[in-house]
């Protein structure tokens, strides 16, 4: 049943003692917690997410950009609204495996997207990575992907800080739309 913004919080049984906190249920991260479009082996065909997405629409696949080699992505699992990956088409795992056009065409998007975000959302910075294998902490560890997640002065609030919890204002959908709106020609 859903409840008006001015109404009481509802009393919940089963939540553990009672206390000053109010809980912010996110169980959409559950999917991404219990491994949801992780591949079973690391051959493409294990069910690699990043090599069935540019089959897909660009709506559906969440795709903002299509390369020759390269295209950008929403992140499903964002750590901030418009978090976006550059990803090479080709499954291989580790950086120096790229070949010459993928690398340059890599870094270009990840450029633009730099762009695109600034356009579209002010960002004010960035943080740009990649994580080489499942110990630096990489989901997906056997196709390459780099990150590029926008940051605003001060958006480190008590929500991820106490909370552990992200609040993202846009859907997916539509943060797509408008960053392949405001992406460099």
């Amino acid at each position: 049943m859903l409840r008006s913004m001015t109404s009481e919080p509802e009393q919940q049984i089963g939540v553990g003692t009672q206390d000053a906190f109010q809980r912010l249920w996110t169980p959409h991260r559950m999917a991404y917690i219990q491994g949801e479009n992780k591949p079973s082996g690391p051959e493409a065909g294990d069910g690699c997410p990043f090599c069935s997405i540019p089959a897909k629409s660009d709506e559906d696949g969440l795709i903002i950009r299509r390369g020759e080699h390269v295209y950008a992505v929403l992140n499903l699992y964002p750590y901030n609204g418009g978090h976006l990956m550059t990803v090479p088409y080709r499954h291989v795992a580790d950086y120096t495996e790229l070949t010459g056009p993928e690398t340059a065409e890599l870094a270009e998007l990840t450029k633009q997207a730099m762009t695109a975000l600034r356009t579209a959302s002010g960002a004010h910075g960035f943080n740009i990575g990649m994580n080489q294998g499942a110990v630096a902490g990489a989901g997906i560890a056997a196709h390459l992907h780099q990150h590029v997640v926008p940051r605003w002065g001060g958006d480190t609030n008590f929500m991820p800080v106490v909370g552990h919890t992200k609040v993202l204002p846009q859907l997916l959908a539509d943060t797509r739309e408008m960053l392949a709106d405001a992406w460099p020609a």
